[in-house]
């Protein structure tokens, strides 16, 4: 399990560096500018979890089939081609829905000056969909051949070129002309681009990954698979979403709050993030080996693949709480350094809301690994369902609750936010236990 998925970890942790980079660079441009893309990156992010939550659906449907038969070339390069498919019909009807960002941000009440502006960062970053879609069906390709090194190379290179690409762009380095929040996600999307490429190249050039011939005949349809692919991942989509969009609705709930509360959740949701790249890799490694256990209809390894990986997940979640809550002031203090009293408000209360994010790690972990283990077995749909009870009637009613009622503010949406996970915890990893029994 272990040397799967720190791979796995790494190359999530090289993707939450990119969006990290680009939240430190517009925080040193001003609390407006960060504000502003906090709004802009979380639309694009709905559909970037959307999105590679249904084309991972190939991770478990590519796991089966070689665990059934390890030659299994022809199912495999099928799976693939038709998740290329899926990653256009997605990445079509999302263009037109962003470019529509502004509107859509006025209608959720956002101030217009922050909408506006959101819109610049927007529409050069929703370019980068496709190739980024693409990018994971590959990756859940090598993963699946338990091969995920290649992944974490490429986006190992991208942390660097993204970061590069991005300063240029925002301040006009190089000379380039400063473009700012334009610059910010042309530059994210020119990363997406690049790790596509480089995993073509991977799995067009390595010998192991050639004799599949992932790109040929890539026009051929084949529709029972393609309905195979939206049946399992459309719900791990909609789980996905559920989870990423109770994140989103607490960023318009801290516009509503104030601006010094949406910059410090900017910060502080970021750092969570980083956080969580660990689990959702443990989890995408439970998915390959519980699905490899699974194609051979052996039960035992299907428990003991379930169990390392949430035995090894509550150990690291320890060790990531624990830097959380010691370190949070100097963890502040890299994205946003305080000139003045507005500035100041900004890093006490992001200093305030990592505190409760140390306190959710360990639910964060549970339901990430628990959903992970559960696609293994291809069981979806009810998982869906118990996300949906977890993240919006318990996570959203707590923290609008906390956060409008008894006036805790962004603290109580954050509260809230811990509660929606601790509830999808106990709930998902409650029905992976019954159905390893």
């Amino acid at each position: 399990m272990v040397a799967l998925a720190y791979p796995l970890v790494l190359t999530n942790l090289a993707q939450a560096l990119i969006a990290t980079t680009d939240v430190v660079l517009l925080g040193w441009a001003g609390a407006h500018t960060l504000a502003a893309a906090s709004l802009g990156v979380n639309l694009v992010n709905a559909c970037v979890f959307f999105g590679t939550g249904l084309v991972s659906a190939a991770a478990p449907m590519i796991a089966q089939a070689l665990g059934e038969r390890s030659n299994a070339v022809r199912d495999v390069r099928r799976t693939v081609r038709q998740a290329m498919w899926v990653s256009v019909a997605l990445a079509v009807p999302m263009w037109l829905l962003l470019w529509q960002a502004e509107p859509i941000l006025l209608l959720f009440g956002q101030q217009p000056d922050l909408a506006h502006d959101a819109v610049r960062l927007v529409h050069p970053m929703m370019i980068g969909l496709l190739p980024l879609f693409f990018y994971y069906v590959l990756r859940a390709f090598v993963s699946a051949l338990e091969q995920p090194m290649w992944a974490f190379v490429i986006g190992a290179v991208a942390v660097v070129l993204n970061a590069v690409l991005n300063y240029a762009l925002i301040f006009g380095r190089f000379g380039l002309p400063p473009l700012g929040l334009f610059g910010a996600g042309l530059g994210s999307a020119l990363s997406n681009l690049f790790m596509f490429v480089g995993m073509v190249l991977v799995v067009t050039r390595q010998r192991r990954f050639r004799r599949f011939h992932l790109l040929g005949n890539w026009w051929r349809a084949d529709w029972a698979r393609f309905r195979g692919l939206w049946r399992i991942g459309l719900p791990i989509a909609v789980t996905v979403g559920f989870e990423v969009t109770i994140f989103n609705c607490a960023v318009f709930l801290m516009g509503l709050i104030g601006t010094a509360e949406l910059a410090a959740h900017a910060i502080a949701i970021q750092l969570a993030a980083l956080c969580f790249m660990i689990p959702l890799g443990l989890a995408q490694a439970a998915t390959v080996r519980v699905g490899l256990a699974f194609g051979r209809g052996d039960a035992a390894g299907v428990s003991h693949a379930g169990r390392a990986a949430l035995a090894i997940t509550m150990v690291v979640m320890a060790v990531t709480a624990s830097i959380l809550l010691v370190l949070r002031s100097e963890l502040v203090a890299l994205f946003l350094e305080p000139h003045s009293l507005a500035e100041q408000r900004v890093a006490t209360l992001a200093v305030s809301f990592l505190g409760v994010a140390a306190l959710f790690q360990f639910f964060d972990g549970a339901q990430a690994v628990g959903a992970g283990m559960l696609r293994g077995l291809q069981d979806t749909f009810v998982p869906m369902l118990l996300a949906l009870v977890g993240y919006w009637i318990v996570g959203l009613g707590t923290a609008v609750a906390l956060a409008f009622w008894w006036d805790w503010g962004g603290l109580g949406v954050w509260i809230g936010l811990a509660a929606g996970l601790a509830s999808v915890a106990v709930l998902m990893v409650g029905r992976w236990t019954l159905r390893v029994r």
